[in-house]
């Protein structure tokens, strides 16, 4: 009987100690949001996408124009002609492809750039994130625009715009705005 007891205590102490702790989230999208450094380097990550793109698209426009000629001229072609014809279009297509896969792959040229101009940023955001936490003695932060799905959050608990005001930028207002749900706009401008 003694040992149940005990057991059930220590059960009902880990369970107070789980409770106890300082619980908060951030919104990242809102805070990135805020930054004009993020949104600057956004806007040159797409205009340098949109340019790869437009010259991958150039590429495949030049191997249908092949492949079409080739169609058109497949019966008057000899075979070795042909054989040709189909290697050059295989060849234009292979390089197209590497091409593409050496802009956008997964360690292509897009994702050293944004490695290069947006992870600095958001190491400055985890960095803040960690100064809130351990300055309000939270155990936990979450972030709510992560895959992580919050069903009911208090907006006494967002913290957006305290690690905003450790970055050195003025915040809104908090993530969630004054209505139901709803983001504020800001310039992000620095204090």
């Amino acid at each position: 009987m003694k040992k149940i007891i005990f057991i059930v205590s220590i059960v009902l102490t880990v369970n107070a100690a789980a409770f106890a702790q300082k619980i908060a989230y951030v919104d990242s999208e809102y805070i990135l949001g805020q930054i004009p450094e993020y949104k600057a380097a956004q806007a040159e990550l797409d205009k340098i996408s949109v340019q790869w793109q437009k010259e991958i698209e150039a590429k495949y426009a030049e191997i249908d124009k092949m492949y079409k000629a080739y169609q058109a001229e497949q019966i008057l072609l000899t075979e070795d002609m042909k054989k040709k014809r189909e290697g050059d279009i295989v060849s234009k297509e292979k390089e197209a492809k590497d091409l593409q896969k050496s802009k956008f792959g997964v360690d292509g040229e897009l994702f050293k750039k944004r490695q290069e101009l947006v992870k600095p940023i958001q190491d400055k955001v985890y960095g803040a994130v960690k100064a809130v936490a351990e300055k309000g003695t939270y155990s936990i932060m979450f972030d709510k625009s992560s895959d992580l799905t919050m069903l009911y959050v208090s907006s006494k608990l967002d913290k957006s715009d305290a690690v905003l005001e450790q970055m050195g930028y003025k915040g809104t207002g908090g993530s969630t705005g004054t209505g139901a749900g709803t983001k504020p706009t800001s310039t992000g401008t620095k204090k």
